[in-house]
C-alpha cells in the first residue's frame, strides 16, 4: 500500500516556468488531506523551496522534506534534522582540484550556506539557487577539521557543460564522490553513498514503513535510485533514457502535469 509519494522539482513537479500547476497543486493538496505523506525531494536547501512547501501546505509538524540529494532530511515545521550525511573538506580537495585544473567554476555547499569558490571563474549558480547566503572563499580558506559539507557544485551553461564538463571527469574522481547530473547546467558532487533513496529510507524507516510503502516521480540521474527502489517508481515523459528504465511506470512529462496525470488514476477512489 503507497503510504508516502516523493517528488523530484524540476522537470517532474515543476514546469518549465518553474511552478507548480493548479492541476498538480490540489491533486497533491487533496492526498496530503487524506493522510498520504507528500514528500519533497531535492538537491536545494530547504529555504530554497519554501514558497512551495508552503504552495503545497506541507507545514505540519508531521511533514518532511529530502534536501541536497539525500545529505539532509529535515523537518519542515522545526527544521530538525532527521537525517544527516555531509562531506569533509579534505574529500573536497579532490573536486576543487579537478576543477581547478580544468579553470571550471566551482561552488560548495554546507547545510547553511554556499561558498563561491574564488579560485576560479564565476558560476551562474545565483541564478539558479534563490533564499540562501552566497559567501565568497577561496578553497583554502573553507572551515575544515569537523565542518561538514552537503555537497559541491558546478553550474555552468548546459552546452559547457555536455561538451566540456562531463567528458572530463575522471573515472578516479567518480570512485572518490558521486557525481551526478541533477539539470542540463548542474553537475554535482556528493558524499560517497549518498542520494534521495538514502534520505528516504530513513524517513520510511521513522514512520515504521518501507520501500514498498513509497511511490516516487523523477526524470534525471540523481533521481534514479529512488526510482529503482520505491514500491512504484514513476519517470516522466521527459526524463532521460536510463531513468526510464529504472521506472515502474511512466507519465505525461512536466508540462503535460504528468504527476497529476499519474495520481488522479492512481488514487482515483480518493479523489
Amino acid at each position: 500500500m503507497i503510504k508516502m509519494i516523493a517528488l523530484d522539482m524540476d522537470n517532474t513537479l515543476l514546469n518549465s516556468q518553474k511552478e507548480i500547476s493548479p492541476r498538480n497543486e490540489a491533486v497533491l493538496k487533496r492526498l496530503h488531506e487524506q493522510g498520504i505523506k507528500i514528500v519533497l525531494c531535492t538537491g536545494r536547501p530547504i529555504n530554497a523551496i519554501w514558497p512551495y512547501i508552503e504552495q503545497l501546505g506541507l507545514t505540519t509538524a508531521d511533514d518532511y522534506t529530502i534536501t541536497f540529494n539525500g545529505g539532509l532530511v529535515v523537518n519542515n515545521q522545526t527544521r530538525a534534522a532527521l537525517s544527516e550525511h555531509g562531506i569533509s573538506k579534505d574529500k573536497l580537495r579532490a573536486v576543487f582540484d579537478f576543477a581547478k585544473q580544468h579553470d571550471f567554476s566551482l561552488d560548495v555547499l554546507d547545510f547553511d550556506r554556499v561558498y563561491e569558490i574564488m579560485d576560479m571563474p564565476r558560476s551562474i549558480y545565483k541564478t539558479i539557487l534563490k533564499n540562501i547566503e552566497f559567501k565568497d572563499a577561496h578553497f583554502n580558506d573553507l572551515p575544515g577539521g569537523d565542518h561538514v559539507y552537503a555537497k559541491a557544485i558546478m553550474a555552468i551553461p548546459a552546452a559547457k557543460m555536455s561538451q566540456e564538463v562531463l567528458p572530463a571527469v575522471p573515472d578516479e574522481l567518480r570512485q572518490q564522490v558521486n557525481v551526478v547530473q541533477s539539470q542540463p547546467m548542474v553537475l554535482e558532487f556528493l558524499p560517497n553513498g549518498v542520494n534521495k533513496s538514502v534520505g528516504l529510507q530513513a524517513l520510511l524507516e521513522h514512520y515504521g514503513w518501507d520501500f514498498t510503502n513509497l511511490m516516487t516521480f523523477g526524470d534525471a540521474d540523481n533521481d534514479y535510485e529512488m526510482i529503482r527502489d520505491a514500491g512504484d517508481g514513476v519517470v516522466m515523459a521527459n526524463g532521460l533514457d536510463n531513468v526510464k528504465k529504472a521506472a515502474d511506470h511512466l507519465t505525461k512529462s512536466n508540462n503535460e502535469d504528468g504527476v497529476a496525470v499519474y495520481l488522479e488514476n492512481f488514487f482515483a477512489t480518493l479523489m
